[in-house]
């Protein structure tokens, strides 16, 4: 994976007065629990043929998704991880997840089959 440049487009400079601006990031934020669309399935695809449930659609910043998949995991007793949007709960706990986020406040439905 490549690195990205520091000064996009900008080589060079000979105007003593030039100042380059960067791009600030936009920094993600969280959106409020009742406009989050939350998607739980059952999954085990590259999973060795285990079963895990996702909770996929969360839209924040990692910081709030580690304390959502903490949240539930802990709840469900089990193990599991949160990163790049989805939370993973290892084993069938699609109902309870469902459940648990509803009662956080959460906009969540089952999804798959």
């Amino acid at each position: 994976m490549k690195k990205k440049q520091r000064y996009s487009g900008i080589v060079y400079s000979t105007d003593d007065a030039f100042v380059y601006h960067e791009e600030e990031p936009n920094e993600e934020s969280t959106l409020s629990k009742n406009k989050q669309d939350l998607r739980v399935m059952l999954d085990k695809k590259m999973r060795g043929g285990k079963m895990v449930t996702l909770v996929k659609g969360f839209v924040g910043t990692p910081e709030d998704l580690e304390a959502l998949g903490k949240l539930l995991k802990q709840k469900c007793g089990v193990g599991g991880s949160a990163k790049q949007g989805e939370i993973i709960i290892q084993g069938d706990f699609r109902q309870r997840v469902l459940q648990l986020l509803i009662d956080e406040g959460y906009r969540a439905k089952l999804a798959g089959g």
